[in-house]
């Protein structure tokens, strides 16, 4: 006799990460034997013919083209929103007024004025909310955290991260919608990542100094190649930042960074030791001990398995690895049980809101060519702007 509960989902998307949640969610009970388990409801897309034939593909029991039906179907219990930014915040407070618990992918608003509702929403509600960093997730980069937060490092003395791929490398790639709005240039897209990374595992932000660039000013038109269009984002961001705790951060985000497919990189620096990551490596930490004599010290590799957080539910094998997609189904199972219990959850939008505090005021530093602090972008109205 099964006495599981389930909760229906619906997602929002059924794009790239549309189809990772989905397939995450189809999964997450046989990896993760969890007490909660998710019923595929309904899939919204612009179309209908695309929404029945997505619903169809990732096994949905029902389609449509209007994310108010998906977010008012009372056989959906939890809403996943998985489009563009811009859309977050309407999708989320329709959600949270129903009380329906809400996944939100990063960047979790194209404005911090709207990430700052969002989350005012959720927690005036008391509704389970989280906010879609999954890199954050790799068993490796949990295992830093637990070496960081456990001293094993000492006190932490510098961060160094990066986020870089080159996807828009090539200045014939056509100016479609990622060449348009803040929230999908190089600093809304890839930035959020890698400034998560830092807030987690270095901790609170103080104050940072930022440069922001459009490498590439034009771009091809999608049907007339000939008729080259303005590109309306950045490319490029980096900022050097001073953390709380007195360590300093070194930050670069490119999306036009030949040969790196996945920089999502980062190097922790501590009075004890050091920790290296690189997300192309995704299942090897890097862990330097300084205690040790120098003819047997250097970074040594650890590579993860079963002994590592959330490993032993993919793979029995240390070394064979796990993979994009099951960071996503880590997420899943953190999502489900905190509707389940009520428990605790990270990240929130609190954590999402935190991103965008910080980035907000890497465009006011870079825009204005001066040092500026968290808590300044904090204590002000969001502009809100483009």
């Amino acid at each position: 006799m099964n006495n599981r509960s389930t909760v229906g989902i619906g997602i929002v998307g059924g794009g790239y990460m549309g189809k990772a949640h989905a397939v995450a969610m189809a999964a997450v009970g046989a990896v993760f034997d969890t007490g909660l388990r998710p019923t595929l409801e309904v899939i919204c897309t612009t179309t209908e013919a695309g929404a029945t034939a997505k619903a169809r593909a990732f096994g949905f029991k029902r389609a449509t083209a209007d994310w108010r039906n998906l977010v008012d179907d009372e056989t959906v219990g939890a809403v996943i929103i998985a489009t563009p930014a811009d859309s977050h915040r309407e999708i989320a407070e329709r959600a949270i007024q129903l009380g329906k618990p809400v996944f939100c992918e990063k960047p979790l608003a194209a404005t911090l004025e709207d990430a700052r509702a969002m989350t005012a929403a959720a927690e005036k509600a008391g509704i389970i909310n989280m906010t879609g960093f999954n890199y954050i997730r790799t068993p490796a980069t949990q295992l830093a955290r637990e070496m960081i937060e456990a001293g094993e490092i000492g006190e932490l003395t510098a961060f160094r991260g990066e986020h870089t791929e080159d996807f828009y490398a090539s200045p014939d790639e056509p100016a479609t919608w990622r060449a348009q709005g803040r929230a999908n240039g190089a600093m809304g897209d890839l930035a959020p990542h890698m400034v998560n990374a830092a807030l987690t595992l270095a901790g609170p932000i103080e104050s940072l100094v930022a440069d922001i660039a459009t490498i590439i000013g034009q771009r091809p038109g999608r049907e007339n190649t000939s008729d080259l269009q303005p590109v309306h984002n950045d490319d490029f961001g980096q900022f050097i930042c001073r953390f709380e705790n007195g360590a300093r951060g070194q930050l670069m985000f490119s999306r036009v960074a030949h040969g790196r497919k996945m920089g999502y990189i980062y190097e922790i620096t501590g009075t004890k030791g050091a920790l290296r990551f690189n997300q192309e490596d995704q299942n090897s930490l890097w862990f330097y001990d300084a205690g040790l004599p120098a003819a047997r010290n250097g970074f040594r590799q650890i590579l993860t398995g079963p002994e590592h957080p959330d490993y032993v539910n993919f793979c029995l094998g240390p070394g064979h690895g796990t993979g994009y997609q099951d960071q996503i189904i880590i997420e899943a199972r953190d999502f489900l049980q905190a509707i389940e219990t009520g428990g605790d959850l990270f990240p929130t939008f609190r954590d999402g809101l935190a991103v965008s505090e910080v980035l907000e005021a890497a465009y006011v530093s870079s825009d204005e060519g001066r040092w500026v602090g968290i808590r300044e972008v904090r204590s002000q109205q969001a502009g809100g702007k483009e």
